[in-house]
């Protein structure tokens, strides 16, 4: 593990959101990674079971907690499980309009992905909303790609030049990863990168040279769904050579959504343990139980039926959960 460079997961697929919120703190400053945290509003045709919903509450509070010490988030792009937007959604996002934003971006440095190159539509609009509502409340928005910023005497903040979020010129656009050195420690955060799927992004990672690394691993739960099975095939394969060339990875997000991961990487598993590369998920790396609710939400209605309120709620209008607050 690393001495210097202190990381402090606060919101992943392993304690049951979808995120990779990372608080990362030296001697120099004090860094909040993708300050975003969602559900996903409909697996297995279920709504998020109450047990989701305390653990986005429980993640948004840890998220809050930590903006308020701090003078940096960045945003590595522009999906909501990865920056906060400036509206009501008890839903997905667990937001109260302006003020959850407001309360994470206000006064900060906010380090951004450029929202008008190398970009898809979708995001292109999310990032131009984003300046107009909570970045505004920004003591500085600053374009990162390919950037590196200096704090104090010992900490580098690189940013990559945009990757594919996933497969090579991927419909979901482009990401940043990030990398904070102290003296000569390595945090790399690459999130969304899938593996990564990408050829040019493993010669980046590769190239880094990280001792940490945390990283989205292919989405499993989408292979013949959403997307090719070469191409999550194609992640493992990269993966399997990232864990050669780092002693240490988070592996979190999108695997995390297969309850059988583990053993649908076995191949990824038992190369690392060869090499000598440790792979953990956040919750791991915090010496806690794994909590994958999303994964195994189907059963936890069954295993953990909620209350007769709840369910009355869960069977309104998409509008009225996105407005009330569900009775967990």
């Amino acid at each position: 593990m690393l001495k210097y460079v202190r990381i402090i997961p606060l919101a992943m697929e392993s304690f049951g959101v979808r995120s990779m919120c990372t608080y990362v703190e030296t001697s120099d400053t004090k860094i909040l990674l993708d300050a975003g945290v969602s559900l996903c509003p409909n697996r297995y045709g279920l709504p998020p079971h109450p047990m989701e919903f305390k653990a986005i509450e429980e993640s948004r509070r840890k998220i809050a907690e930590a903006a308020e010490k701090l003078e940096i988030v960045t945003l590595s792009h522009y999906h909501f499980d990865h920056h906060t937007p400036s509206y009501e959604d008890w839903l997905c996002n667990w937001t109260a309009k302006d003020e959850t934003a407001r309360q994470i971006y206000e006064r900060k440095t906010v380090l951004i992905k450029n929202p008008k190159e190398k970009i898809n539509f979708s995001q292109r609009r999310r990032g131009w909303i984003f300046q107009k509502t909570g970045g505004k409340y920004a003591e500085k928005l600053e374009i990162a790609d390919g950037k590196t910023f200096i704090y104090g005497k010992a900490t580098k903040v690189r940013f990559s030049e945009p990757v594919f979020h996933g497969q090579e010129n991927s419909a979901l656009g482009w990401v940043l990863m990030t990398t904070i050195q102290y003296e000569n420690e390595k945090f790399m955060f690459a999130p969304d990168v899938q593996g990564p799927m990408s050829a040019q992004t493993l010669k980046m990672i590769s190239k880094e040279k990280p001792q940490m690394l945390m990283m989205g691993g292919p989405p499993l739960y989408l292979a013949r769904f959403k997307v090719d099975e070469e191409q999550i095939q194609a992640g493992l394969r990269n993966l399997e050579k990232v864990v050669k060339a780092v002693p240490c990875i988070i592996l979190e997000h999108h695997i995390l959504r297969d309850e059988n991961w583990r053993e649908k990487i076995k191949n990824v598993l038992d190369t690392a343990q060869k090499a000598g590369c440790k792979i953990l998920t956040a919750a791991e790396f915090l010496g806690k139980e794994n909590v994958f609710l999303e994964a195994l939400r189907k059963r936890l209605f069954i295993e953990n039926p909620p209350s007769k309120e709840f369910e009355k709620w869960m069977h309104g209008n998409i509008n009225t959960k996105k407005h009330v607050k569900p009775p967990i």
